[in-house]
């Protein structure tokens, strides 16, 4: 099993050792993603493309394959292949037709052909012999050159024939880690994680700083949204995530800045706070989902004024953006579901709030402030590794976890439906209840409060962050389920 990756266009058009660069990278990439789900697949580079191969015949491992491709930023497309000794132009047709003749029933077709190297005929004189030959012996409704329902896509290489049995559109964008890395603020909620995605399709290695405002559940929530962009766009690199015990420091803005200018002064502490964690790594630019105008600290006076709080490059990848387009996207990547449920604690302190703030004004009012606070914050913050945030979650676990299911006990699967149908829970004699992440709240009030209830994930840790989010409500009979915990 083939695919032949085209890589994307601003790639291509880039000096020759940096597209060398940029290939490699890529090839890289997908060598470390597409490895962990199968030790069969090898992955090599070209000037115009990369291929990937798969020794193996099983066909989830294929579509695992297909769907890590996809979101691996770098392709434009890439194409599923059959690869074959090039033969005379009946053969190419035979071939042609075992792999179309059903897809090509009733519809219309165009038969295009990519040829490279020396031959004796050319590319348009394979397309009429291969497109003649479907059209007598297929269902086919007839050629369109013009707009076809369905491209019948070949490709000679040399003394090999290619036939493209589909196509996969790509994220496209750079290869991660072929631009230089980043530190994103995120806070859980649609801007942030769509602005954490953007940089890392645009090639950035893009680390998380997340400021504490909402206690424990709030940053599980966090860690879990982090954890799923990362698995999904850029695990070929290692990356951190930083938590800054901030309750503190709204405190004191609570007791110090007068409640107009509040907003503008948080925002202008975590600027200060993020400058000071990326200068350790090593990273010059500042990631925010904020755009213009979308609440008052986003006004261009404002912005102006938060920037000003730090020499970092601050990069507003949203800036021009909509709220709908953000939710829409976060749809495309799978994390509408986390951002619709994670709580917002930045306005929590805001109270008629200026939209025009003046400098001399902000000076005044964090002349107030306690900046030891911040230090502290800053001296308590925790930085692990990105992939070790399931252990940190289950190590730090204020909810019971527990190995067995005993009487009076129902589990509630979280997950959502699309993994819980690819992975079914089969426990014997256990009462399972398939309740989405997304719906548990509303759910879990209606449930028969006699029973004790177990939540389960594939980590842990969405349901650790379930779990602790209804036991602060005051459901005291609210469990974890975790196979692999031990006793």
């Amino acid at each position: 099993m083939k695919f032949i990756v085209k890589i994307f266009p601003e790639i291509a058009v880039k000096s020759r050792p940096v597209r060398k660069r940029m290939i490699a990278r890529l090839q890289t990439n997908l060598t470390v993603i597409l490895q962990r789900i199968s030790n069969d697949v090898k992955v090599s580079g070209h000037w115009d493309k990369v291929e990937v191969y798969y020794g193996g015949t099983d066909t989830t491992v294929r579509d695992q394959l297909i769907e890590a491709m996809k979101c691996t930023p770098g392709l434009t497309y890439f194409l599923e292949v059959e690869e074959f000794p090039l033969g005379d132009f009946d053969d190419v047709f035979q071939l042609t037709r075992q792999f179309y003749a059903e897809a090509l029933k009733g519809k219309t077709f165009k038969v295009r052909v990519k040829r490279t190297g020396k031959h004796d005929f050319t590319s348009i004189e394979l397309e009429r012999y291969v497109g003649g030959g479907l059209l007598q012996h297929t269902e086919a409704a007839g050629v369109d050159v013009r707009k076809p329902e369905l491209y019948v896509d070949l490709e000679v290489r040399d003394d090999t024939l290619f036939v493209v049995t589909q196509r996969h559109a790509g994220q496209g964008g750079y290869p991660v880690g072929s631009q230089d890395a980043v530190l994103s603020l995120i806070s859980g909620g649609f801007d942030s994680i769509v602005a954490s995605y953007m940089t890392m399709r645009r090639g950035c290695k893009t680390h998380f700083l997340f400021f504490n405002l909402g206690g424990r559940a709030h940053e599980i929530g966090v860690k879990q949204v982090s954890l799923h962009i990362w698995q999904k766009y850029g695990s070929s690199a290692r990356v951190k995530f930083i938590t800054v015990p901030f309750e503190e420091v709204v405190g004191e803005i609570l007791q110090s800045v007068n409640h107009s200018h509040m907003g503008v002064v948080l925002k202008r502490m975590m600027m200060r706070a993020g400058e000071q964690v990326a200068a350790k790594m090593k990273v010059d630019a500042l990631v925010t989902g904020e755009c213009v105008a979308q609440v008052s600290s986003q006004t261009l006076p404002n912005l102006k004024l938060i920037d000003g709080a730090t020499d970092a490059l601050v990069l507003r990848p949203l800036i021009t953006m909509d709220k709908q387009q953000i939710i829409d996207i976060t749809k495309q990547m799978g994390a509408y579901e986390f951002a619709a449920g994670m709580p917002e604690f930045c306005g929590v302190i805001s109270d008629r709030p200026t939209t025009c703030a003046k400098r001399e004004r902000v000076e005044e009012e964090e002349s107030n402030f306690d900046y030891e606070v911040l230090e502290r914050a800053l001296d308590n913050a925790q930085v692990i590794s990105i992939d070790d945030i399931v252990e940190d979650v289950n190590v730090h676990a204020e909810v019971e976890a527990l190995t067995k299911v005993s009487e009076n006990q129902i589990i509630i699967d979280v997950r959502a439906p699309q993994e819980s149908e690819r992975k079914p829970l089969n426990l014997p004699g256990c009462e399972i209840l398939a309740v989405p992440f997304f719906k548990l709240e509303s759910t879990f009030e209606a449930l028969d409060g006699s029973k004790e209830y177990l939540l389960y994930c594939d980590k842990g840790v969405m349901s650790q962050m379930h779990a602790q989010t209804l036991q602060d409500k005051g459901y005291s009979n609210v469990k974890v389920y975790r196979p692999g915990a031990s006793d």
